[in-house]
């Protein structure tokens, strides 16, 4: 996701992005850990975002894990993977998305590992059991139908869980895992072929793994280490490396674009460990917007609110490719962003973090959606 915004005041004001979806069933629950699963802390609660299809299943079961951003892993918001959930709910999963220890709501504190990768993906593998233990409670989720996927960091903590071998987990699905150190004399590479070559060696459940050409984060030469260290230890494996996505590949699960890319094969994938592929239920890829007539997409000078500064970034947003959404507020405020999960919530949540009066879209993809009439200014009041 490209996101780009200023604003001209400051204020604290509620965020209106759509931090819930009810025609997708979301809930966020927060799933405590088993004693035996907590060292040193007393209590670990595990925010926890789950998507359901309609009805009291018991559904088969995604669990999706989520990345590292550089910081601090408590400011790191809500993971909700809505691409990858819509996918698997259409088929008649419910989507399980935990924040691991430290994240997010989450409370507890990140494990690190310093530079020894395998472990570091071991301990939050020890958060995918409390979710496991945590599904086998309830009755909607059938624990022996469930697949087991991760997004960078969190593919790794996919693949630490595998050497497990959990019984009901079916598969395992690897979108460009793997964890990099900055800064320091970590040889995080060498640390991360040496993680997976571990894990290879004591997991009997396949895998599905994706890496693209142009990955910033892990290129073609260290997918392919790692690759070879998982399938030469023993993992049952098969790599998809296909080429370049976009900008960088490492976004391609966040992106609608990227279905076409990553669900032939991982339908494919889930035929093999037997679990449903047919769409059962109808769900709209994304939230509709109308259509105004306020003005034309490219009148730039019909904007309200904003400054030069901020028309010069609205024509910027011209140029990107879809999906997108700019939004703006009274304040003065603007944001935009394309690609990613939801470009129109994630432009008015930022948007809104900073301004002193409410955020609302202006445009999305290649229409107009504003509904209010144009500000009264000094040439136009008289």
């Amino acid at each position: 996701m490209s996101l780009i915004g200023i604003t001209l005041f400051t204020g604290v004001c509620t965020a209106q992005a759509l931090t819930i979806e009810p025609h997708l069933n979301e809930q966020v629950v927060m799933i405590t850990a088993s004693a035996r699963q907590v060292v040193a802390q007393a209590s670990v609660q595990l925010e926890t975002t789950i998507f359901k299809p309609p009805g009291d299943g018991p559904f088969p079961v995604m669990i999706m894990n989520h990345g590292k951003a550089i910081g601090n892993p408590h400011g790191q918001k809500r993971e909700r993977f809505i691409v990858i959930s819509r996918e698997f709910i259409k088929r008649g999963y419910a989507v399980v998305i935990p924040m691991r220890k430290g994240f997010s709501k989450s409370s507890g504190d990140y494990q690190d590992g310093l530079c020894d990768m395998t472990a570091n993906g071991q301990s939050q593998a020890d958060d995918l059991q409390t979710t496991i233990d945590y599904l086998r409670t309830q009755p909607w989720a059938d624990a022996n139908r469930v697949v087991v996927g991760g997004q960078s960091h969190g593919g790794l903590t996919a693949m630490a869980f595998g050497t497990r071998n959990v019984p009901g987990v079916r598969g395992l699905i690897n979108f460009a895992g793997g964890l990099r150190v900055h800064g320091g004399d970590c040889r995080w590479r060498s640390s991360l072929v040496d993680a997976f070559a571990s894990y290879g060696s004591k997991t009997a459940t396949p895998s599905i793994w994706f890496y693209g050409e142009n990955d910033s984060h892990f290129d073609p030469i260290i997918a392919a280490r790692m690759f070879q260290a998982y399938i030469g230890s023993g993992g049952v494996a098969r790599m998809i490396a296909y080429g370049a996505f976009k900008k960088d590949a490492h976004s391609l699960s966040g992106s609608r674009d990227g279905v076409k890319v990553w669900w032939p094969e991982t339908e494919k994938f889930l035929k093999e460990i037997g679990l449903p592929t047919d769409e059962v239920i109808a769900i709209a890829d994304d939230l509709k917007f109308a259509r105004t007539d306020f003005a034309t997409l490219t009148n730039v000078t019909a904007i309200p609110y904003l400054e030069d500064s901020g028309r010069e970034q609205y024509r910027v947003f011209l140029g990107k490719p879809l999906p997108r959404a700019f939004a703006v507020s009274s304040s003065g405020a603007w944001s935009w962003a394309e690609d990613g999960d939801d470009p129109a919530s994630y432009v008015l949540e930022h948007c809104q973090a900073k301004s002193s009066q409410p955020c609302k879209l202006y445009a999305v993809d290649n229409d107009v959606v504003w509904v209010e009439k144009a500000p009264l200014t000094a040439s136009n009041s008289r």
